[in-house]
């Protein structure tokens, strides 16, 4: 009986943060019960960051309908939202996912070491309360083991720089004393949230703006900072010493005339850095005195040169991934045999030790070297007659061929045993 490994997952790529945020699930343990309950899974594992929330399954049959189902009921979502935002995948296309996680190839910033953690952490977590089980368990081990593997080989990880984290880098090196001085980050997308990562594991104080309040307050409660009214920052650009842009407004947020105004009665300088696209800063604001104005172009400049290394290993960790990807789903087929052999296993050495035990009666011995030598003699025979079955079936089952283990099933009568057990 083939087993299906299903990935369900709501991601950065596919959905702004503020949609993001309505998938979260509040209560693991409530919904590892829920999902084994009403979704079909026999396993299941969730992977939740600030950047993603996936659902690694394992089961036999599954419907996708009831998985939806059971996710909207866990965060009160209609499940028509589902269908604009939710990514399925299964079996290779799962593991090779489960692989690009593990090595950093799908994170935000490429070969974070972050993700590595929470992969750990939730696996750790699933199998904690019995939420995963053997085919879970065995995937998530060898493709952190797979992961680390890539990551220590190829220095993916090491130097790495994002958008958000050279903007913030130019804001420490163009403004004194930084952590003394007020930062405002106007938008909630994708490139603020870099920044945000990076304000805040600086250990900076920030400002969150944007077009609604709750959309505001959703992003601080992930990413940190404090939210503020769009209405009351536009009339208070004066308040700040750093600004960052980053929004997709197809006209200027930041207009020479408001920077002009907040620069009237400014003792010290400002710095403006636009991370968006099209920009949103007027580039009229750079002829103000005391405005130092960085847009995209320079700053994704200065990450290119940084990146370049990184993005020359990509394809070398593509083709160890597309490699490990045929192991790993060998192994997981594999795995749908040994039920079967472990039976057969136990079943034989039972008849075994039985039929030992009246030789040994018969025969009257009760020297303990003998006995062992004679132990030893039925343990050898058992493993050469049986060994080599068990391994083809063993192989047919990696091979991905149900019909020999079916049959296989049936001459040992694995079934009928099961149920009687």
């Amino acid at each position: 009986m083939n087993q299906n490994i299903i990935n369900a997952r709501v991601t950065f790529r596919n959905s702004p943060i503020h949609i993001l945020e309505k998938f979260t699930i509040k209560d693991m343990d409530n919904a590892y019960e829920q999902f084994k309950i009403h979704s079909g899974l026999d396993e299941c594992v969730i992977i939740q960051t600030c950047n993603r929330i996936e659902l690694f399954g394992k089961s036999q049959t599954y419907d996708q309908e009831k998985i939806k189902k059971t996710w909207a009921s866990l965060t009160g979502l209609d499940e028509e939202i589902f269908n604009e935002n939710v990514v399925f995948v299964e079996n290779q296309e799962a593991i090779h996912h489960l692989l690009k996680l593990t090595s950093g190839l799908d994170s935000m910033v490429l070969g974070e070491e972050q993700i590595l953690g929470q992969i750990k952490n939730s696996i750790t977590s699933a199998r904690k309360i019995k939420a995963s089980g053997q085919h879970l368990n065995t995937l998530f081990d060898k493709a952190i083991r797979v992961g680390t593997r890539i990551r220590n080989s190829s220095g993916i990880g090491r130097g790495g720089i994002s958008v958000g984290s050279m903007a913030v880098k130019l804001a420490e090196e163009n403004i004194d004393e930084l952590k003394t001085k007020r930062i405002l980050l106007i938008g909630t997308g994708e490139v603020s949230t870099l920044v945000a990562k990076s304000l805040q594991r600086r250990g900076y104080a920030f400002d969150v703006t944007s077009r609604t309040i709750g959309r505001s307050h959703t992003f601080c409660e992930t990413m940190g900072g404090v939210p503020i009214k769009f209405e009351k920052v536009f009339s208070g650009f004066e308040n700040y010493n750093v600004i960052f842009v980053a929004t997709t407004a197809p006209y200027f947020l930041v207009t020479h005339e408001r920077i002009m105004d907040a620069m009237k009665d400014k003792k010290n300088g400002m710095m403006i850095l636009d991370l968006s696209n099209p920009r949103t800063v007027d580039e009229k604001v750079a002829t103000i005195g005391g405005v130092k104005l960085m847009n995209l172009d320079q700053i994704a400049e200065m990450v290119e040169k940084n990146m370049n290394s990184r993005l020359n290993k990509v394809k070398t960790i593509e083709n160890i991934i597309n490699e490990e990807v045929i192991v790993l789903e060998a192994s997981m087929k594999r795995l749908e045999a040994e039920p079967l052999v472990k039976e057969v296993f136990k079943n034989i050495e039972y008849l075994r030790e039985k039929e030992l035990q009246k030789a040994l009666q018969m025969l009257g011995e009760k020297d303990e070297k003998k006995i062992k030598i004679i132990d030893e003699l039925t343990k050898a025979v058992v493993e050469s007659i049986v060994s080599t079955p068990m391994n083809n079936i063993r192989k047919a089952s990696e091979q991905g061929k149900p019909d020999v283990v079916e049959i296989a099933s049936k001459l040992f009568d694995y079934k009928k045993q099961n149920q009687t057990d």
